[in-house]
C-alpha cells in the first residue's frame, strides 16, 4: 500500500512537470517555428503553428535589411551585456565581501539600509534626474552612460548571494593570509575570489540575462542615437514602425536569433548557477 501510494506521488509529480515544461517551451517553440513562415502566411494563418511552407526568407531579410541592421545592434547587445556583467561582478564581490568580513562602525546599519532597500522600487521616480546628470557628462545618448549608472549602484540580491557564500567560507583562511602578509584588499582577490567562482558565475549568468534582455533603459539613453541601440529595442522600434505590416517574417527571425545567446548560456552554465545559489545556504 506504502509503496502503491509512493508511486502514484511520482506520476503526479512528473505529470506536474511535464505540464510546466509544455507550457514554459511551448511559447519558444511557436516563436521559432513561426520564424520560418513568410509575412502573408503569418497574417493569414497565425493560429497554425507550423509553417504550411517553410522558408529562411525571414532570415535573409533580418541579416540582409538596410533599415535593421541586425549585426550592429547584436554586436551592442553583446559588448554591453559583457561590460554590465564584469560591472556587477566587480560591485557584487566588493560590497559582498566587506558586508561578510569588514569590521567597522555603523556596518549592521548601512547593512539593514541596504537591505530595506530591496523593498522599496523607485520605479521611474529616479530615472529623469539621473539622466540629466548623465546628460551633463555628455553620455545621456549612448549606452556608456547607462553603464556609467551601474557603477554606482549596489545590486543587493547579488549583494546577498557573494555574503551568503563568504559566511559559509572558514575564517582561518583570512587568517592565514593575513599573516602572509595580504591585505584586507588582496585576501579577496588573491584567496577568496576563486572560491566564489559558483556564486559569481550564478551572478554573471542573471545579470547577461538581465542586461541582454533589457529594453526601457536601453531604449531610453538611445532613443536619439540609433548606432547605439541593442537588439531588443531595434526590434521593439521595427515593431512600431510603419513598414511593420509587412515584416512580421523579420521580427520573428530576429527575436528568434535573439534569444539563441541567453538560451545557450544557461545551457551551458546552468549547473553552476544552482550550485552558486544553494552553496551559500548551507554552512559546512
Amino acid at each position: 500500500m506504502k509503496k502503491a501510494k509512493t508511486t502514484f506521488s511520482v506520476l503526479i509529480a512528473y505529470a506536474i512537470l511535464i505540464l510546466v515544461a509544455v507550457v514554459t517551451i511551448f511559447p519558444i517553440f511557436s516563436l521559432i517555428a513561426s520564424s520560418f513562415k513568410s509575412s502573408v502566411e503569418i497574417l493569414t494563418q497565425p493560429a497554425h503553428i507550423l509553417p504550411e511552407k517553410w522558408t529562411i526568407e525571414g532570415y535573409k531579410r533580418a541579416l540582409e535589411s538596410e533599415n535593421f541592421d541586425f549585426f550592429r545592434m547584436a554586436f551592442n547587445s553583446m559588448w554591453y551585456s559583457a561590460a554590465s556583467v564584469v560591472i556587477n561582478l566587480f560591485i557584487s564581490a566588493m560590497s559582498g565581501y566587506v558586508f561578510s568580513r569588514g569590521q567597522f562602525r555603523g556596518k549592521k546599519v548601512i547593512f539593514t539600509v541596504f537591505s530595506a532597500l530591496m523593498f522599496i522600487s523607485m520605479g521611474s521616480v529616479t530615472t529623469y534626474p539621473t539622466l540629466r546628470l548623465v546628460s551633463k557628462l555628455g553620455l545621456s545618448n549612448s549606452l556608456y552612460g547607462l553603464l556609467f549608472v551601474q557603477c554606482f549602484g549596489i545590486p543587493i540580491t547579488n549583494m546577498y548571494i557573494v555574503r551568503g557564500y563568504m559566511n559559509s567560507l572558514p575564517k582561518e583562511l583570512d587568517e592565514a593570509a593575513i599573516i602572509d602578509g595580504c591585505s584586507f584588499a588582496s585576501v579577496l582577490f588573491r584567496i577568496h575570489l576563486p572560491l566564489l567562482k559558483p556564486a559569481l558565475s550564478t551572478i554573471g549568468i542573471l545579470t547577461f540575462n538581465a542586461a541582454w534582455n533589457s529594453y526601457l533603459m536601453p531604449s531610453i539613453y538611445t532613443m536619439n542615437n540609433p548606432k547605439q541601440q541593442p537588439l531588443m529595442v531595434g526590434i521593439q522600434v521595427l515593431r512600431n514602425s510603419a513598414e511593420s505590416a509587412t515584416s512580421w517574417d523579420i521580427l520573428f527571425a530576429a527575436t528568434t536569433l535573439s534569444i539563441l545567446p541567453t538560451l545557450l548560456v544557461f545551457a551551458f552554465f546552468n549547473k553552476l548557477m544552482v550550485d552558486g545559489v544553494t552553496s551559500g545556504s548551507v554552512k559546512g
